[in-house]
């Protein structure tokens, strides 16, 4: 599984940016630059993360960093599947 594009997808579909996610690199800066991402939108999002890749998120593994940028949440999912 491409966990990145799996990710983007995600993105996609639950911020309804009708395909500019396709457009994000590991660099694209998430919270704070994408409107669309407001605090509903994390909770939404976790939860989508949750359902696609199989893995729960604590409340206190969650804070901004995590949403910072792209490759940031690459990261993120990559450690929840590698732990």
């Amino acid at each position: 599984m491409d966990v990145k594009n799996e990710v983007l997808s995600i993105l996609d579909e639950v911020l309804s940016l009708k395909g500019r996610a396709n457009g994000f690199t590991l660099e694209t800066p998430l919270l704070g630059a994408i409107p669309e991402l407001d605090s509903m939108a994390v909770v939404a999002l976790i939860t989508t993360l949750e359902e696609r890749f199989g893995f729960m998120v604590d409340d206190d593994e969650i804070d901004g960093a995590a949403f910072a940028s792209v490759g940031t949440l690459v990261d993120f999912v990559q450690g929840k599947l590698a732990a």
